[in-house]
């Protein structure tokens, strides 16, 4: 395939962004992990479709968004977020080991202008001290709940429980089933999705967990609800050659899967996919129709957070991050959008 200079950025951009397993971890610190605040500078997104005004992508409407960047080599590798008060104050973890806090500063017509506050502090073992090996801390997804952050880890594969400090993340005090069985995870394709189940649901607000890429002999996506009256395996069906990033279950059960695909044609893609909320069922191949897809000709990234929240006018809001890598061909983006349910 020839491929104009353009072209080939775009696919050497695409390939980096999938990479996530050879990305250059920050320094580690020595002796206790200490908080460092950063100082991040927010470039405003305006505009989803590269070029074009539009803000109606299916049910979605584009609200804004920010290209974020700082002189701290730290930032970066954010690839799970949740928001601790709705659209305000949120936590992350990054793959390379760290946790994340910080605040989305909004205008008056309620986009987001900037991220304050932000600090990181580097994940730590049950004596205390930082974890450097990239294999122990490759943090993936993430839940939250009264106080608890339960985060999803690949490679070394487990489902781990924490207690919510912004000053002083400790180590775990819980690890739990995920029932999976362990041979069935692949390498650097475990748990990107962490989520509590809806609590007047069928699962009674227990965690569901889905793999990136760990496939069953029919091709489908290894999850699981770990918690709850109806634990058990289930999978995810597969199409388009695109694998699951993150998650978070709607107002009315439904799962809503954030999904990226890199081919050589067709370049780096994501979509979300609403999974219809009874098929998320012991035994089930869950399944839903896909509300959005977008390609490099949209405002994206290697797109691997998402949430759900309601904002105070009572729309519905999905957030979105991306996971740069360590990357200078790559970025840190936050987008946002109103899910209409007409």
């Amino acid at each position: 395939m020839i491929l104009s200079r353009g072209g080939f950025r775009q696919t050497l951009f695409a390939a980096i962004a999938l990479l996530a397993g050879v990305a250059s971890a920050p320094a580690g610190a020595a002796g206790p992990a200490p908080v460092e605040p950063i100082e991040i500078s927010a470039r405003p997104i305006t505009e989803f479709r590269i070029g074009r005004a539009d803000r109606q992508f299916g049910p979605l409407e584009f609200v804004g968004g920010l290209e974020m960047t700082s002189k701290s080599r730290d930032l970066g590798a954010l690839s799970a977020f949740r928001f601790l008060k709705a659209g305000s104050d949120f936590i992350g973890v990054a793959d390379t080991g760290y946790w994340f806090f910080g605040t989305v500063a909004r205008d008056a017509d309620r986009r987001p202008v900037a991220i304050q506050n932000f600090r990181m502090q580097q994940m730590v073992d049950q004596g205390g001290q930082p974890i450097d090996e990239k294999w122990e801390v490759d943090a993936e997804g993430l839940a939250v709940k009264d106080g608890i952050a339960t985060v999803g880890f690949e490679r070394n594969h487990r489902v781990s429980q924490f207690r919510i400090d912004p000053t002083n993340m400790k180590a775990p005090y819980r690890q739990l089933d995920f029932q999976v069985p362990a041979r069935e995870l692949r390498q650097n394709r475990g748990f990107e999705t962490v989520a509590h189940a809806n609590a007047n649901g069928q699962h009674e607000g227990g965690l569901v967990v889905v793999s990136e890429k760990s496939l069953d002999k029919a091709g489908n996506i290894y999850a699981a609800i770990i918690e709850g009256p109806r634990k058990g395996v289930f999978t995810v069906k597969r199409n388009d050659d695109f694998d699951i990033t993150d998650g978070a279950f709607l107002p009315d059960g439904d799962l809503l899967l954030l999904e990226r695909s890199f081919t050589m044609a067709g370049g780096l893609k994501m979509r979300l996919r609403r999974i219809h909320g009874e098929s998320v069922e012991k035994g089930a191949v869950a399944d839903g129709p896909v509300l959005l897809d977008a390609d490099m000709g949209y405002q994206i990234d290697n797109m691997e957070g998402l949430d759900v929240w309601t904002r105070d006018d009572g729309a519905l809001m999905v957030s979105l991050i991306s996971d740069d890598n360590h990357s200078i061909l790559q970025r840190n983006l936050y987008l946002e959008f109103v899910l209409h349910q007409d």
